[in-house]
């Protein structure tokens, strides 16, 4: 992911800088981050991002097909559509997708983390998640507006299904619970289903782990 991409985000990517028997090479930190099979979603979801995600977990699945994906989370949520377009590709792509929310998953960004992998869905302790149901501020005409309103029923019910199958909740709970905002600390999260671990540290000499979790 190159600093030019990030640009357009309104502030400054650093480059890292490192040093091989060929000399030095300088990367900008995304594409550091990238060469150890880590993602960043640190912004709103937009078709942008939502396809530059993409092309990276299709980039690393071709690299190594065997080799866990990590997505970092910290998103306010975004665009249902492009959401999507990053959920499809978690699951059809064959390296499991290893979530971890820090500061806040929200909306669309939840789906994302319940989206990870059996028991590889992760939160530091004081990140917060939220789900809530879509809304449209389509306006028109009463016949746009009703297929407008049909639309939203359609991927509200979508999102229900995707959220009852990756937590283990009922379909009707999650309608319910998502009425209004539906805000939960990691602890919480946890226990709906949403995560599996609440982390607090790790092995900084392993990036791939041990990770110590905090007991519920």
């Amino acid at each position: 992911m190159s600093t030019q991409n990030f640009r357009a985000q309104n502030y400054l990517v650093p480059t890292v800088v490192e040093r091989t028997n060929q000399g030095e090479r300088a990367f900008d930190l995304y594409s550091r981050l990238l060469k150890d099979n880590i993602i960043f979603l640190g912004t709103p979801i937009d078709d942008n991002i939502a396809n530059l995600i993409c092309a990276q977990m299709l980039h690393l699945e071709s690299e190594n097909p065997e080799r866990d994906i990590s997505i970092y989370i910290n998103s306010p949520g975004g665009d249902v559509n492009a959401m999507f377009a990053i959920y499809d590709t978690m699951q059809y792509i064959k390296p499991d997708i290893s979530t971890i929310c820090f500061g806040q998953a929200a909306s669309a960004a939840a789906v994302l983390l319940a989206a990870g992998a059996p028991g590889k869905r992760m939160a530091l302790p004081s990140s917060r998640i939220l789900l809530h149901q879509p809304y449209s501020g389509s306006q028109g005409q009463v016949s746009d507006l009703e297929i407008a309103a049909s639309e939203i029923e359609r991927l509200r019910t979508q999102l229900e299904m995707i959220l009852a199958n990756h937590t283990g909740q009922t379909q009707e709970k999650i309608k319910n619970d998502t009425e209004r905002d539906f805000i939960l600390t990691a602890l919480e999260a946890k226990e709906y289903g949403l995560i599996d671990q609440v982390i607090q540290e790790r092995n900084v000499v392993d990036r791939s782990g041990p990770i110590r979790a905090i007991d519920s």
